[in-house]
């Protein structure tokens, strides 16, 4: 257990999202503008992706500085009324770590 806890303290846990969204363009205006609440809760974008099947399904990473401080964020009123107001209709996250190569 203490070399998990060490491994987010060093930042290895990630946290991967996924949002439907009505309106992808809507959806980025708004998570952009939302940058710095981000990385004030310690939440580092490293990629954004959209499918190419649907492009308003959204996927999203983050670097975490600590799973308990996401999650803080995350269940905040502020954000899911940032959810709404970009047009958020439903997702996900998980907390993932690497789990090496084939």
């Amino acid at each position: 257990m203490e070399t998990a806890n060490r491994a987010r303290e060093v930042g290895m846990t990630q946290m991967l999202c996924r949002n439907r969204v009505k309106d992808f363009a809507q959806w980025k205006n708004v998570f952009a503008s939302h940058k710095g609440a981000h990385l004030a809760a310690g939440l580092r974008l490293v990629k954004l992706w959209r499918s190419v099947d649907d492009p308003n399904n959204v996927f999203f990473l983050f670097d975490i500085e600590s799973m308990e401080k996401a999650l803080g964020f995350i269940r905040t009123p502020e954000a899911a009324h940032a959810g709404q107001a970009s047009g958020v209709l439903d997702g996900e996250y998980h907390f993932v770590e690497d789990a090496g190569r084939y």
